[in-house]
Order: C-alpha cells, then structure tokens, then sequence
C-alpha cells in the first residue's frame, strides 16, 4: 500500500458514503494472511500514536491510590481510588465502567488489587491499564503527558479471527490528516507481523455507516490489462454463441418427438 493508493481510495470512499446526520468515522481494515494466531508471536497488539489523532476526544479514567488522586482528579475524566473498590462488586457495574472509558491509567501499586476486582471483565474487554501504553505509571507520575498522548492513541490487535480494524480519523479531519493517520498505522502494524507486508492480504477503508472500499482497486487498468481483459470477453461470448448454435429450440424438441417411432 502507498499514500498515492490510499488518496484514490480515500475519495473513493467519499464518494459512495451515504450523508448522515453526525460525523462518521474513517475506519482501516486489514485482513491478513499467513498467521498462526495460536502463536503469541504471530498476534498483533500494538498501539499507534497518530500525529493527527483520531478526530474524537477519548474518555479516560484513572484507578490509583493517594499518592495520585490529586493529580487524577484534575487531569482524567474520572478517578477511581482503592477505597472504591467495594462498589464495583457485579459484572454488570464493572461492564458498564468498562464500556463508559476509552483508557484506563493505573498506579503501578494497585494494579494486583485492580486485577482481582476488574480483571475478569476489563481482561475479555482490552480494557486493563497496558504497560505497552504507557498506562501503568509510578506514584510519582506526572499524568498529563500521558493524558494527551492517549487522546492521540489507538490499539490495533487480532482476536479470534487475522483481521485487524480501527478508527483512524472522522469525516471532520482535513484528508491529509486522515491518510497521515492510516500510513502511520499501517507501518506500524507491518513492523509487528512476521513476515512483514507480505502477511498483509487486503485493505480497506471505510465510514462507519458506508461501504468499504479496497485499496488499491480503484486504478484504471493498463494497456496491456485491456487487451487480456477483451480477450477474456471474447472467448466468452464466442462460447455462449457456440451453446446457442447446438441448443434444440423448442419447435425442433417438438418435432422429434412426433417422428420418434412408437413402442
């Protein structure tokens, strides 16, 4: 994939999406081949930190002890503390606050305790504060670096199936915005993959309400693409005049019939 391919694809997709009444995402889907993804060599889960971020503003919550709540309740969404532990005792409560944040930032100190109470849902939901994020951080850390990066961050991973799918930018973003965001994921994901672009097997780009578009596909063909492309067409209606030549119109099935000798 090069930029080139994805600026034709970008406005393909333009295109073809349907107006709605709020702004869509531009989601980047890569379907991969190769992959054993019983192997946690051969998974991805990664996070890209795009220049222009993702066009929306991500909601991040902080689970820390005293050390951090200050800080936390000034710069995050919402803090939790160890003292609140104890109100989070359904899955249901623990789903609904998996659901409501995009991040969660930890102090490294409560992270055994955080992984008893929320671990069971926030684990399935790749929603645990992630090292590989920058989400586990120190008593003494100063938040609101890391706040801002996360606002510009996306996880990219594979679960069950050797897809990997992610929003890279809204309709609102100017285009060069959005094609910076979709080429840094793209090198980064191939970075992470074994065998590098050749595990990559298709591309596409889409709003969140319309139809994806391949990368790539949208090229007019060559010269040389026609001709063989012609050919294929004449050989093709060639064989379907040679089916009607031998085909018995009706009147002629009739007609053998009547002269076919009685038993």
């Amino acid at each position: 994939m090069n930029k080139e391919q994805v600026i034709e694809t970008l406005k393909k997709v333009k295109e073809i999406s349907p107006k709605r009444n709020f702004t869509q995402s531009y989601d980047l889907i890569i379907n991969l081949k190769d992959l054993d993804l019983k192997k946690p060599e051969q998974t991805v889960n990664t996070y890209v930190t795009l220049h222009y971020g993702r066009g929306k503003t991500c909601k991040i919550c902080a689970i820390v002890g005293p050390e951090l709540m200050s800080s936390a309740k000034e710069i995050c969404d919402f803090t939790i503390s160890t003292d609140d532990f104890a109100k989070y005792t359904t899955k249901k409560d623990i789903r609904k606050l998996a659901n409501s944040y995009d991040f969660f930032i930890a102090q490294a100190t409560v992270m055994p305790n955080l992984a008893k109470v929320f671990g069971r849902v926030f684990g399935p939901k790749g929603k645990m504060p992630n090292p590989k994020a920058g989400c586990v951080v120190p008593p003494n850390a100063n938040l609101k670096p890391l706040y801002d990066k996360l606002q510009k961050t996306i996880k990219i991973q594979t679960k069950n199936d050797p897809i990997v799918q992610a929003a890279v930018g809204t309709e609102a973003m100017k285009d060069e915005e959005v094609i910076d965001n979709i080429m840094a994921t793209y090198d980064t994901l191939i970075h992470q993959l074994p065998s590098g672009k050749d595990n990559i097997k298709r591309i596409f780009i889409k709003t969140s309400m319309g139809k994806a578009v391949e990368v790539g596909k949208g090229k007019e063909e060559s010269a040389d693409d026609k001709e063989k492309t012609e050919k294929k067409k004449s050989k093709k209606k060639a064989a379907k005049a040679d089916e009607a030549k031998t085909e018995e119109t009706p009147a002629e099935k009739e007609e053998k019939k009547t002269k076919a000798p009685k038993k």
